[in-house]
């Protein structure tokens, strides 16, 4: 009498349950966070309120706040006002309790006045959605004991503690505090994992913080980001448009001066071009380095071998020990310390304010300069290199 309307083995209640959390979750990384948050896509208007509707039903999150929280952390990032720093308040705040850091900032209404606008503001909205976000989560649970019988309450459950956990707690935690790095923003932003497919593709969050206005999470060939896909295939079906993904470079060997599509190239691909100087003349130099370090100095040689990380992490984000250790590596290593400060040189180029194009284009072309009269091999090929980026075309 109390069986539900489908009666399945107990693994078949596990995929029903992994289904139903990931349907919620493509519905937070396509609808709120890379459709609202950061408008990187359009969707269809039937797609975008399934996804809005079945978020009412599975989280009760109202579209505005979510998207006003998510636009602050991104502008105050890492700073004392930003909503779900653990660098502020510590991993095992924002780990365990990131709903509840959520919650206080959905209560501020500045941050909803300055971050929310562009959101849903229909009738439904108004007068369902955001008002009575209570109602969707308890017909959620009804639903799910009718279906289910009295294991739809455990479904329930899981389904309840999959967003606080895995976005409000991992991905705001996890993902600013441990992973690994593509690109040095400016931020503490990690990938935790290569392979995003537990959260929709939001475990490439280094990926995302360098290119926030992306509808591509994935960089590297061996990413994948689930969301992406669906992207795609919505878009094959017409019911999704996407409207900017990261800008990818390309080398044109033939190239001997700099000229402005060098400096649109440079300047767009900026993260590109840092991480592959740290690839190709960083590392390279410091392998040659550790090479000539004598066997017997461990001490040299430890130095040296725990700078590596160092010299390619965004400066700003060195602490005093970490700036200290790299600075008596530098004082000990000339052609490191050569490398290092062509690589701050290089960053401050883009980093320049009021600038023309032609000036960039001038100040590329004498770091090219500078970088051949180093005398160092892997500077001299990065400069051949750097003259000769392009940006590959963006298919229309």
């Amino acid at each position: 009498m109390l069986d539900g309307l489908i009666d399945l083995p107990w693994w078949g209640y596990v995929l029903v349950a992994l289904g139903l959390t990931h349907i919620t979750i493509a519905s937070v990384t396509i609808f709120l966070h890379r459709h609202q948050a950061h408008r990187a896509l359009d969707l269809h208007p039937i797609l975008s309120h399934f996804f809005r509707f079945w978020l009412w039903l599975t989280t009760g999150m109202v579209t505005k706040e979510w998207a006003a929280v998510h636009r602050k952390h991104h502008a105050k990032v890492e700073t004392p006002d930003d909503p779900h720093s653990p660098q502020q308040v510590g991993i095992n705040k924002v780990l365990w309790d990131g709903v509840s850091l959520y919650r206080v900032e959905t209560r501020n209404a500045e941050t909803l006045a300055k971050y929310g606008h562009g959101t849903p503001n229909d009738w439904i909205e108004r007068r369902l959605y955001s008002r009575h976000t209570a109602a969707g989560i308890v017909l959620m649970l009804a639903i799910d004991l009718v279906l289910f019988g009295p294991i739809g309450l455990s479904i329930w459950a899981v389904q309840m503690m999959w967003i606080p956990f895995f976005a409000a707690g991992v991905i705001n935690g996890i993902g600013h505090y441990w992973g690994y790095r593509n690109f040095e923003c400016t931020d503490a932003s990690t990938n935790i994992v290569p392979i995003g497919i537990v959260i929709g593709g939001e475990e490439l969050h280094n990926n995302h913080h360098t290119f926030p206005s992306s509808a591509k999470f994935s960089s590297k060939w061996w990413e994948f980001d689930i969301g992406w896909l669906y992207i795609r295939l919505f878009e094959a079906f017409g019911l999704a448009r996407v409207k900017k993904i990261p800008p990818e470079l390309a080398c044109d060997a033939g190239k001997q001066q700099v000229d402005l599509d060098t400096v649109r190239a440079v300047i767009a691909g900026r993260f590109q071009v840092m991480a592959q100087f740290a690839r190709d003349v960083l590392r390279p130099v410091h392998r040659e380095e550790l090479q000539k370090v004598k066997p017997e100095d461990r001490e040299s040689w430890a130095l040296l071998k725990r700078a590596k990380r160092l010299l390619v992490r965004e400066a700003s984000l060195l602490d005093e020990s970490s700036r200290s250790w790299l600075q008596q590596v530098l004082e000990r290593h000339a052609n490191l310390n050569t490398v290092y400060a062509m690589k701050q040189a290089l960053a401050d180029i883009w980093n320049r304010s009021a600038t023309t194009q032609d000036h960039l284009r001038r100040a590329i072309e004498d770091w090219c300069r500078e970088a051949e009269q180093t005398g160092i091999q892997a500077l001299r090929d990065f400069a051949a290199k750097l003259r000769g980026y392009t940006l590959v075309p963006v298919p229309a």
